[in-house]
């Protein structure tokens, strides 16, 4: 008989794999949980039946728990980030007739951010001499990774968010489609609706989350603060079953039953293949084209299920970047305080899973793979940071804020 009962909500996307495979694989039933995995239609719906109880934790993008704690969304009750969900499995999907036009201002054909980022640019500014309409952008939620390296990446190419480029919310399993139509010329989003939109003819990887902010977060489990501390025991073991599930991810030789099992009609419910592209970082990007990228969707490698407080602050400085937040000393705690690696050593320790000797690290700082101080088995980090080569140094908020402030004038 299970010890816990936990409802977990989930959107279908690849980098579900961990809380899907600790269900299928019976991990969590090997810690005495009885999972429930209750599969939902937007990012809204997650918030809001964890605010009112229908999930004690849920499958999230990285920031929103952040915002859900600084009060930035409506019906959002204190949330905390005990886990990262793994690292990378986004990219940025445009329409084919706009890399046609990319592709002649000298786009990248490797994912490269740069030189894909500045034939954009340039894109733009005929577009706005011919006094055309300006391109239209998806992502998939205001407090999304998916929004705010968007921006930066635009940002850091010369292209202004809101002027140069709308950028407008549309649900994942969406996107493909809108683009199809006509109604966005591009979009950020996870796996596998970036390989959908070229499978379908729709349109053309342009470059990836890896090519824009390598070794950086992308889902994590939101678990309701009030829940957490009143089931300790119950969230320690989901922590272990999620990471013995990260672990069997991480191998190569159980991605195709990986692949198979997310393709169920309760999970992401398309076909294997499309989840095979990101899985072995062997993209097919367009009609006749490939990219090969390692570190597309790490599980596992690079602590990828460590909560770095230094992600969730990079994100709170988007947040006040974008003005979407005032920067004060009491929400920079609030930011801070959201990522918990107290609770994720604590329940981990044991098991001897190699954990971090810090809770922080300058984001950017490791150009190659990095052997790191750590407790219990030995733990490789980077390559990490961002493609135009900044650093972002968690002690110095107030300095990185100011540095963007002024890309964001109008």
């Amino acid at each position: 008989m299970s010890d816990h009962y936990i409802r977990v909500g989930f959107m279908p996307l690849l980098d579900a794999a961990l809380i899907v495979a600790a269900h299928e694989k019976g991990f969590a039933a090997d810690e005495g949980i009885n999972l429930e995995l209750v599969r939902e239609t937007s990012w809204a719906n997650i918030r809001d039946r964890l605010a009112v109880g229908h999930f004690q934790v849920a499958h999230m993008l990285a920031p929103m728990p952040i915002a859900f704690n600084l009060n930035l969304t409506p019906l959002a009750a204190p949330t905390i980030v005990p886990m990262a969900l793994g690292l990378g499995g986004n990219a940025v999907t445009v329409s084919n007739a706009l890399w046609r036009t990319m592709e002649a201002e000298g786009a990248s054909t490797d994912l490269d951010a740069r030189t894909t980022g500045e034939a954009l640019a340039r894109t733009i500014k005929h577009r706005r001499s011919a006094k055309d309409t300006p391109l239209r952008f998806a992502v998939v939620h205001p407090h999304s990774g998916h929004n705010y390296e968007l921006r930066y990446w635009l940002s850091a190419c010369g292209i202004e968010p809101g002027r140069d480029i709308e950028i407008v919310i549309v649900p994942p399993p969406l996107m493909s489609d809108a683009l199809g139509e006509g109604r966005i010329d591009g979009y950020c989003v996870g796996e596998p609706w970036n390989t959908a939109a070229v499978e379908a003819g729709h349109g053309r990887i342009a470059t990836a989350k890896a090519a824009i902010w390598r070794s950086s977060p992308e889902k994590v489990l939101g678990a309701a603060a009030r829940w957490a501390e009143e089931r300790p025991e119950a969230l320690t073991a989901l922590l272990r079953a999620l990471y013995r599930s990260a672990r069997w991810c991480a191998e190569a030789g159980n991605h195709e039953e990986l692949a198979a099992i997310l393709s169920l009609p309760a999970y992401v419910a398309r076909p294997a293949e499309w989840m095979m592209p990101a899985l072995s970082g062997r993209l097919r990007i367009g009609a006749s084209a490939y990219a090969s990228v390692d570190d597309y969707f790490m599980p596992l490698a690079r602590a990828a299920t460590f909560p770095w407080k230094s992600h969730a602050l990079w994100f709170y400085t988007q947040m006040a970047r974008w003005r979407q937040v005032t920067h004060t000393a009491e929400n920079l705690e609030i930011a801070r305080n959201t990522y918990r690696p107290d609770l994720y050593r604590s329940a981990l320790k044991p098991l001897g899973v190699a954990l971090p000797g810090a809770n922080a690290k300058v984001e950017g700082a490791l150009r190659t793979e990095t052997p790191v101080g750590s407790e219990g088995a030995s733990l490789t980090l980077g390559p990490d940071g961002f493609f135009d080569g900044t650093l972002f140094d968690p002690d110095r908020v107030d300095a990185y804020i100011a540095s963007q402030a002024h890309s964001n004038d109008d």
